[in-house]
């Protein structure tokens, strides 16, 4: 499976390290995860990463949290995916409840706008970036390059739904597949190739489909959810906790494509934070680790909050509480799709009827991905543009320098996304000073 496999402890320190420096949204997460596991350490390899990834990519939440589910439980099994998916989120829930309470208790923190000045120009960059990475690997004909600027296309200019985008990827692989299979077998890494032969012919005994071990995992599923709201002690707990089940089933598309239903709701139905909060809570949430989606955690900890659940002398305690909800019920989905889900996919590996679909949905997301940062771009150049007015205000061109500069030193001078987004915060902490 993979040339050196890790230990459990070798593995458990990688993703805990990775909870504390996966900056640059799920684009960036996942090209650092490729860069160390396949690239460097060659814990799993390319054909094996990209089979997950495509399958990720099919599933409603966070992908690159899904991503490091199954591989934690392809090196690991059952133990190292739950471990592994938890050590990605933690750190961030933790840091994202520290500057909530933070927000909450002392106002503005000018060392949050510095921070903003500094990252969100990285974040354009990084976006950018793996863009290209991921589009230099994939798109390796002219279907596949047909299929990105389609998607592309569809949701930049037509605004077409996520979903139906990759539905429609989906569709033109599954016909390209009986058209020109070689066409969708080379960028799945299908071809021939001596050593996907070895690694689809040698499975571990956890990585087969049994339809027995599926029903167990789906009872254990349905009753770690039920007794999840059983104890749920509070009326604005128990809301949170229905609210943000619904919530992750309905995340195709990443956090972006969620973020107006938990507006909705948060804000309008239950009246857990004001719009400003909510506003506020997406910037915060730019500014750490992790899943953009643990902004759930921001609406979790200001609607315990704002709500006393606990009474008046116990804000803190309620806000802990409304985030820890939030992101238990946002987040328990996942590894049932991805621990239920994965053998049955490990069962899927050279077979070009299903894996030319998901070829394809790889490309439509070289083009999703442009789009998110030409999205991040929009607001990052232009902050005080409005949708009526794109270009009001003018171009800032600090942060488009600093954007650009950023890109460079990783793409010119293969710099790492660490090192590039600590620079980049030092120097927007410095331009408020």
């Amino acid at each position: 499976m993979a040339d050196t496999p890790p230990t459990f402890r070798e593995m458990f320190w990688y993703w805990l390290k990775l909870g504390f420096i996966s900056f640059g949204g799920p684009a960036g997460q996942i090209a650092m995860m490729h860069r160390e596991l396949v690239e460097k350490r060659r814990w799993i390899s390319e054909a094996r990463f990209l089979h997950a990834l495509n399958y990720c990519m099919l599933l409603p939440g966070p992908e690159a949290q899904q991503l490091t589910i199954y591989l934690g439980w392809l090196m690991h099994r059952t133990l190292g995916g739950v471990v592994a998916g938890t050590l990605f989120i933690l750190p961030s829930l933790l840091i994202l409840m520290l500057l909530t309470h933070l927000y909450l208790a002392y106002g503005e923190l000018p060392v949050v706008q510095g921070m903003f000045a500094g990252i969100k120009p990285a974040v354009v960059a990084i976006v950018l970036f793996a863009a290209w990475r991921i589009g230099k690997r994939t798109l390796v004909n002219g279907w596949l390059w047909a299929i990105a600027g389609s998607s592309f296309l569809a949701l930049f200019w037509w605004r077409i739904p996520f979903p139906a985008v990759v539905l429609g990827a989906g569709v033109a692989g599954m016909i390209g597949g009986r058209l020109a299979p070689h066409r969708f077998a080379m960028a799945s890494g299908h071809a021939a190739d001596p050593d996907q032969t070895e690694e689809t012919s040698v499975r571990p005994e956890h990585t087969r489909f049994k339809a027995s071990r599926l029903v167990v995992q789906l009872l254990a599923f349905v009753g770690i959810w039920g007794v999840g709201m059983a104890i749920m002690g509070h009326p604005v707990l128990r809301d949170m906790g229905s609210f943000f089940s619904k919530a992750a089933l309905v995340t195709f598309g990443g956090a972006y494509a969620v973020l107006p239903y938990v507006y909705q709701g948060g804000v309008e139905q239950f009246g857990w934070l004001t719009g400003t909060q909510m506003v506020d809570g997406l910037a915060l949430g730019e500014t750490t680790p992790g899943p953009l989606i643990m902004v759930v955690a921001f609406v979790g900890y200001v609607g315990g909050w704002s709500k006393a659940i606990f009474g008046p002398d116990a804000l803190g305690m309620a806000g802990v509480a409304g985030a820890a909800v939030a992101t238990f019920f946002t987040f328990l989905p996942s590894y049932f799709f991805i621990l239920a889900g994965a053998p049955l996919i490990e069962s899927t590996h050279g077979q070009i009827h299903f894996t030319a679909p998901l070829t394809a949905i790889t490309a439509a997301v070289v083009g999703v991905i442009l789009d998110l940062a030409l999205f991040f771009a929009w607001h990052v150049f232009w902050p005080a543009a409005t949708p009526d007015h794109p270009f009001l205000g003018g171009i800032a061109w600090f942060q488009l320098l600093l954007a650009g500069a950023a890109f460079i030193a990783m793409w010119r001078f293969g710099q790492e996304v660490t090192r590039v987004i600590v620079v980049c915060l030092l120097i927007g902490l410095l331009s408020i000073i």
